[in-house]
């Protein structure tokens, strides 16, 4: 049985990678998720279980609140600001980079992407350029300080959860700086990669009129939702779906606020992204059978057997197969399955438990930058330009996501080690 997961799960992705110009993605990957359910490797119950409802709820609930942001021209506004300040086209992107990093840092990934990539757009076409490179460097930097924080991302509220971590752990913890500075001194190494890739847009800036506001009011939604996601953290023993409950919520509240005082129009079925939130579905699906059957497991126990009780080995084959597998596999599941395992390796080995789970994190949560398949924020960028007729190829997205990898998984691997040995 986990021979034939296996060979589905490179089939249906191998296909998405070939097939996607002339076959809808969806219908490719939901044709391997019939294949595992139908041959019983994984059943109905166990497949639902595997779907994340927390990412699914943040992305219905922050979808609502971005449509509702687009419609208000605060993106097209900020991206006059932004524009108007930048001395040509590769300033600009890095901006808009700096602006989804800070975002990212509070609020789930694919929830940035959702945020942000309006005004990514609204750039793009006031600069007359391809909007490709914007979304891939806001995919990246989403997902680089996604771990950075409790709330940032879906692994990192995993992590926290299982091992009673607060907000302020992340950035200093036990009387050590925590998981945040790892990430900002790779972010630091990460974005010069990005100004490096972004140097060949010289393109100047044309004066471009500033874009009036219409309402600020889904910007102070987002905000709000922001600061509850911030503050929920410090509850305890809260239910596991709040963060999903809470972004649903604050969509609930744009819908009923645009519905009795907005003038524009709005489609809750149309301005949605329905195609991508069935793909997140597929994707945890595909994933949990991998988990199902133990290949995820039987992965990190061939890991740990490899090193033979060097705490450094541990550690660098922990980050770096983190970093490769998150490459084509979904970090979510990934991370739940290995948090136990390099907690008992951290335990026999006499090893701080945070070097290995602040490695797994960081390795886990930066490798899905390699590939457009590797993180759901990626996916989310990749669809949102797929609806737009860009199609972004394997080799679009690893011209930027590798290199912005490597210096930013290197600099924070030798801080953690630096640190935490």
């Amino acid at each position: 049985m986990k021979i034939l997961v296996v060979i589905v799960f490179l089939l249906t992705y191998i296909s998405i990678i070939f097939l996607n110009r002339k076959i809808n993605p969806l219908k490719l990957l939901f044709s391997g998720v019939a294949v595992l359910v139908f041959s019983h490797a994984i059943d109905i119950k166990s497949a639902f279980l595997s779907v994340n409802l927390n990412v699914l709820g943040v992305f219905l609930g922050t979808m609502i609140l971005s449509s509702l942001f687009i419609h208000s021209n605060v993106p097209a506004h900020l991206a006059s600001k932004l524009v108007a300040r930048s001395g040509n086209v590769g300033i600009a992107i890095l901006l808009i980079c700096l602006l989804a990093a800070f975002i990212s840092s509070f609020t789930e990934n694919v929830a940035t992407i959702l945020i942000v990539a309006p005004i990514a757009f609204e750039m793009a076409k006031k600069l007359k350029t391809n909007p490709i490179p914007f979304l891939i460097g806001i995919a990246v930097s989403s997902n680089l300080q996604g771990s950075a924080t409790l709330i940032g991302d879906s692994p990192s509220i995993i992590l926290a959860m299982s091992h009673k971590m607060n907000f302020m752990d992340f950035f200093w913890m036990k009387g050590r700086p925590g998981i945040t500075f790892a990430v900002e001194i790779g972010a630091v190494a990460s974005f010069a990669v990005l100004y490096f890739i972004f140097r060949k847009f010289k393109q100047g800036i044309q004066n471009i009129e500033e874009v009036k506001v219409k309402t600020w009011i889904p910007t102070v939604f987002m905000a709000l939702m922001i600061l509850t996601l911030a503050i929920s953290s410090f509850i305890v023993n809260k239910p596991y779906h709040s963060i999903a409950f809470i972004c649903l919520t604050f969509g609930a509240i744009g819908l009923l606020w645009h519905r009795i005082f907005a003038k524009e129009e709005f489609s809750f079925i149309k301005d949605i992204d329905w195609q991508t939130f069935f793909f997140l579905i597929g994707v945890f699906i595909l994933m949990g059978a991998l988990s199902h059957v133990g290949v995820i497991t039987d992965a990190a126990n061939f890991i740990s057997g490899l090193t033979g009780g060097n705490v450094f080995l541990t550690f660098t084959l922990i980050v770096w197969a983190s970093v490769l597998l998150s490459a084509f596999i979904d970090n979510i599941p990934y991370v739940a399955a290995m948090i136990p395992v390099v907690t008992i390796l951290a335990n026999d080995m006499g090893a701080t438990p945070e070097l290995f789970l602040f490695g797994l994190l960081i390795g886990a949560t930066l490798g899905g930058n390699i590939t457009p398949i590797g993180a759901s924020a990626n996916i989310v960028s990749v669809g949102m330009l797929r609806e737009r007729g860009y199609k972004v190829t394997f080799s679009d997205f690893i011209k930027i996501g590798l290199p912005f990898t490597l210096a930013a998984v290197g600099a924070a691997y030798v801080f953690l080690w630096l640190v935490w040995k």
